[in-house]
């Protein structure tokens, strides 16, 4: 790597350093994941965020290391409308195949080699009765036997772990008041925590890296509607993920419970958790409880972003250059499109009372972010608020995109038809063309 690019890299990671410190983060770790050759690059990962302030409680599963014991075992796995039933001969083999993962997980975990990443870093990894659990009982006549379900989260004993800067690690066995142990879902027991510790995010797991569209591109966000609607599908599809239809399950529960985001990365590229976590459009796909994108109004905190994207074109001459105190002045008059604190694009509506006009204005998109029509979004935002205003016309200047407002419905017009405030004003050295819309 250049060391332009190193960089230019961490300068857009340290933001996300800083937004990330002191939040917590519930990652499920599925049996998927951990059986590929990739883990130790993982479990370095999650102790990489726990050295920069994040807090991590950490789910593993088992199910594909359950099935395979089972097998050796000469016993078949049994499910009940998709749930496992635990029998005590099954329970017996996997209470030995999750306490093995639980030992090799915080063996990886408690490395501190000079070959990994957090070399000298002393973890604390914190495994516990953290989760109370209760039997399933009998369901159309099945007996779960050993299967379980959430019963209580010791939220207070999990949070002065996090406090102390240990890693909390869950399995998927618990423990009921009875004294006795059943057999759980990483999934439901990464959700219920997440929910109840009201984590800032919860992470899984899988092959493809995310959820794939039609073209087999990752899809980066999705809503929990839209989530369920794919959930549906794939759950339908018998070649379809198991892993991956349950994290879409526990993350649509999370987030309408209240959990902001749900990210789901690949486990087979190295760094992923990194990438989607520390760079601005990250490699997964997230289920928000809202867009990482929001259209707002801005404000006077925004000036400093604002005149990071204008800079540019200014000196590119696409834009009348505005100084600081300019923007301070006419900062009501300013929409944005922000992403992650990031000011990604903005557009001005400038008032013309006296003509009841209005001039749309400023419009500046970052370069990283000109392939969704960012640019019609902000155009369409100000023509609702001039349409709001009930002005007659809307009107902009340009010297370059001439052919984006024509293809708006804008219709060009003469130095004439501007407003006589902005006629006086009008620069015939820079010979802009003029647009108008009219309403």
């Amino acid at each position: 790597m250049r060391t332009t690019e190193l960089v230019s890299g961490f300068r857009q990671s340290a933001p996300y350093v800083n937004a990330h410190r002191g939040k917590t983060f519930v990652i499920m770790l599925g049996g998927e994941a951990i059986m590929q050759s990739g883990i130790r690059s993982i479990v370095n990962d999650i102790a990489l965020l726990n050295s920069l302030g994040i807090k991590i409680v950490l789910v593993y599963g088992a199910r594909p290391q359950i099935n395979q014991a089972l097998q050796q075992a000469g016993l078949e796995p049994q499910y009940h409308n998709r749930v496992r039933v635990t029998d005590d001969e099954s329970f017996r083999l996997i209470k030995q195949v999750a306490g093995a993962l639980q030992l090799d997980i915080t063996a990886r975990l408690s490395m501190s080699l000079s070959n990994t990443p957090m070399q000298g870093a002393q973890i604390n990894v914190v495994s516990g009765n953290f989760v109370i659990a209760q039997p399933l009982g009998v369901d159309e006549g099945v007996d779960y036997f050993h299967s379980g379900k959430v019963r209580r989260i010791d939220t207070n004993g999990i949070r002065r772990q996090l406090d102390n800067n240990g890693i909390v690690l869950m399995g998927p066995i618990a423990a009921s008041v009875t004294g006795e142990s059943f057999n759980l879902t990483a999934e439901e027991i990464a959700t219920q925590v997440a929910i109840r510790l009201k984590a800032d995010k919860m992470i899984g797991f899988n092959e493809a890296g995310g959820i794939t569209d039609e073209d087999g591109q990752i899809t980066a966000e999705l809503m929990p509607n839209r989530a369920e609607e794919i959930m549906q599908r794939l759950a339908a599809d018998s070649d379809a993920c198991v892993g991956t239809v349950a994290f879409l399950n526990a993350a649509i529960t999370a987030c309408r419970a209240g959990v902001p985001r749900c990210h789901l990365v690949c486990y087979n590229e190295d760094g992923s958790i990194l990438q989607e976590l520390f760079s601005r459009d990250g490699i997964g796909t997230q289920v928000v409880t809202e867009s990482a994108e929001k259209l707002r109004r801005a404000a006077i905190s925004d000036i400093g972003g604002i005149l990071d994207l204008i800079r540019p074109l200014e000196q590119q001459g696409l834009l009348v250059r505005r100084s600081r105190e300019q923007l301070e002045m006419e900062i009501e008059h300013f929409t944005l499109i922000e992403r992650d604190g990031l000011v990604i694009g903005c557009a001005a509506l400038y008032p013309f009372p006296e003509d009841n006009v209005g001039e749309f204005a400023c419009l500046a998109v970052h370069p990283d972010y000109r392939d969704a029509d960012r640019g019609s979004i902000l155009l369409k935002s100000v023509i609702q608020q001039a349409r709001q205003r009930k002005y007659d016309r809307l009107f902009a200047l340009t010297t370059r995109s001439i052919h984006w407002f024509l293809e708006q419905g804008f219709q060009l017009v003469t130095v004439d038809d501007l407003p006589s405030q902005k006629k006086q004003l009008y620069n015939y050295q820079r010979r802009s063309k003029i647009l108008a819309l009219d309403f």
